[in-house]
């Protein structure tokens, strides 16, 4: 079985490769905890962030955008001394920054699954990549959901920050098309 060559020493990324990455996403509490972790793996390695992700879940409420849009500044500064996230000032802060714009765009579109899929006109992009070289960092997709965004208030919502996260939640299939997953995301 073949699967993408940045998930095949690891366990915890094959795991995380095998049954989400690319998986087209419409729920919008996983849309919002997707966002998060895409944010804080700024500068980071993505495996990081999955060894850290129980602890995420739990340090901003389950992932519920409405809990996080009200944590406190005193709730937040806690964050800041928890050894299971990244104890990045921005990044935790950005939580709630980001919570709010999130609840925002749910009014606008009434979830933030109709506005984030319209920014790739409803049907993930289909790559079609046969080597690594052939995956891009980012793309015009996610430069106009990037401006979009940080427009609205966004914080560590970068192109590149934004292409991973299309293609963490399925907006992008860059699955390698010889990567066993390619066909099952695809259909």
């Amino acid at each position: 079985m073949e699967r993408c060559p940045w998930a095949d020493s690891n366990p915890l990324e094959m795991t995380y490769h095998d049954q989400e990455w690319g998986l087209p996403v419409h729920e919008d509490r996983k849309l919002f905890e997707m966002l998060i972790l895409e944010g804080a793996q700024a500068g980071l390695s993505w495996d990081t962030v999955l060894r850290k992700r129980e602890s995420y879940s739990q340090a901003f409420k389950g992932f519920d955008p409405q809990k996080v849009a009200v944590m406190t500044d005193a709730e937040l500064e806690e964050q800041l001394k928890n050894p299971g996230i990244i104890r990045n000032r921005l990044k935790v802060y950005s939580a709630r920054k980001n919570a709010l714009v999130f609840l925002a765009i749910q009014q606008e579109f009434g979830s933030f699954d109709a506005y984030v899929w319209q920014s790739v006109g409803g049907q993930a992009l289909d790559g079609q990549r046969k080597t690594m070289m052939d995956v891009p960092t980012q793309t015009a997709e996610s430069d106009a959901l990037s401006r979009d965004l940080k427009k609205r208030g966004m914080s560590f919502v970068g192109s590149t920050i934004l292409y991973a996260y299309m293609q963490a939640v399925g907006l992008a299939n860059d699955h390698l098309v010889s990567c066993f997953r390619y066909d099952e995301v695809r259909g």
